[in-house]
C-alpha cells in the first residue's frame, strides 16, 4: 500500500554547498477549488493558477504578519490577476477579464502572457494592519511569463538573483494542479559560511538554474511525485538539505459582517444604487463567488447607522 503524498504545501530548502535558499511549492486540492469557484476559461484559470503559486512561493520568503498580494493589471483581455495568502496559510485569488477580447486572442494561436495580459503592471504588498505602513513594490509587466515578470522586478527592484519556475495544469479527470520553484542566491553578507572563491560561487549559482531548469511541468505537478524526491532528482549531486513543511490552504476572508461594515461606510448614494427593485441588496464575493443578501430591512438598519 503506497502512502499518500501530501499537497497543497510549501518546503523551503537549501543547496548546499552555497546556502542558496529555495522553495518547492506543491498545490492541488487548493489550487482547483480557488480555480473552480468561477466558470473561467481555460487559459485565465491557468493564468490565475499561475499566479497563485508564484505568490504563495514569494510570500514564503517574507517575514510578516498579515497579507501578501499578488496583482496585475494591464489593458489586455485578463486585465486583473489577484492572489492573497494570509502569514497562517489562507490563500485566494480571482481573475477579471473580457470574454470576447480573449476569445479573439486565443483564436489567433498566439496567446502568450503579453497578448493575454497586455501592458501594464505587477505589483507585490504586504499589509500588517491599520497601524503599520504597507509596503508596495511595483513595476512594468515585461516578459513572456508571468514568472520572467518577476525575475525583472528582482532585477529592477530587489537586485536579488533569483531563479523561478512554475507550472499548473489540468489533469485529465479536470482537476487543476500547480508548482513552483523558487531559489535565491544570498547577498555576499549572508555567505560568511561558505569558505570558497567568488568565481565558486557564481559557478554553483548557474548550475543550480541549469538544475533548476530541467525540472518539467510534469514533475512540478505530478501528484505522485513527492516534493523531497523531486529536490533529491534536481539538487542531490551537490547536496541538498529540505526543512519543516508549511501547509497552505484555500480559504476566503469574507464574511457577512465584514460587507456589512462595507455597506455601513459608503456613502449613501453609493449604497443606493447597489439597491435591486424590492430595496434589498446582494454582494457576490470577487474571490469565493458567496453571496450575501440584505433584505430591505437589513439595509434601513445600517442606513440608519
Amino acid at each position: 500500500m503506497s502512502l499518500m503524498i501530501p499537497d497543497d504545501l510549501v518546503r523551503p530548502f537549501e543547496i548546499e554547498p552555497y546556502h542558496q535558499r529555495g522553495r518547492l511549492v506543491r498545490l492541488g486540492p487548493l489550487l482547483d477549488r480557488i480555480i473552480g469557484q468561477h466558470d473561467y476559461p481555460p487559459a485565465v484559470g491557468a493564468l490565475l493558477g499561475e499566479a497563485i503559486a508564484l505568490a504563495v512561493a514569494l510570500a514564503s520568503t517574507l517575514k510578516y504578519d498579515g497579507v501578501f498580494t499578488l496583482q496585475t493589471k494591464g489593458d489586455g483581455p485578463i486585465r486583473l490577476l489577484v492572489a492573497d495568502i494570509t502569514t497562517d496559510g489562507a490563500v485566494r485569488g480571482y481573475a477579471q477579464f473580457d470574454a470576447e477580447r480573449l476569445a479573439e486572442v486565443i483564436a489567433t494561436g498566439a496567446a502568450s502572457v503579453p497578448r493575454l495580459l497586455g501592458a501594464g503592471y505587477l505589483a507585490f504588498t504586504v499589509d500588517q494592519g491599520e497601524d503599520t505602513e504597507r509596503y508596495q513594490g511595483i513595476v512594468a509587466l515585461e516578459g513572456a511569463t508571468l514568472a520572467e515578470c518577476i525575475h525583472h522586478y528582482f532585477r529592477q527592484s530587489e537586485q536579488i538573483a533569483a531563479g523561478i519556475k512554475v507550472a499548473v495544469e489540468r489533469g485529465a479527470e479536470g482537476a487543476w494542479r500547480g508548482g513552483c520553484l523558487l531559489i535565491q542566491k544570498l547577498p555576499d553578507g549572508d555567505r560568511s559560511e561558505y569558505l570558497g572563491t567568488r568565481e565558486e560561487l557564481e559557478d554553483g549559482w548557474r548550475r543550480a538554474l541549469i538544475l533548476m531548469g530541467s525540472a518539467t511541468a510534469r514533475e512540478l505537478t505530478d501528484p505522485d511525485l513527492s516534493p523531497e524526491d523531486l529536490l533529491f532528482r534536481l539538487f542531490h549531486e551537490d547536496g541538498v538539505r529540505v526543512f519543516r513543511t508549511h501547509a497552505v490552504r484555500a480559504e476566503c476572508r469574507c464574511s457577512r459582517e465584514r460587507i456589512d461594515r462595507v455597506l455601513r461606510s459608503l456613502p449613501f448614494d453609493e449604497r443606493q444604487g447597489l439597491g435591486e427593485a424590492d430595496g434589498s441588496i446582494t454582494v457576490t464575493c470577487q474571490f469565493c463567488n458567496a453571496s450575501y443578501r440584505f433584505e430591505r430591512d437589513d439595509v434601513a438598519a445600517i442606513a440608519a447607522g
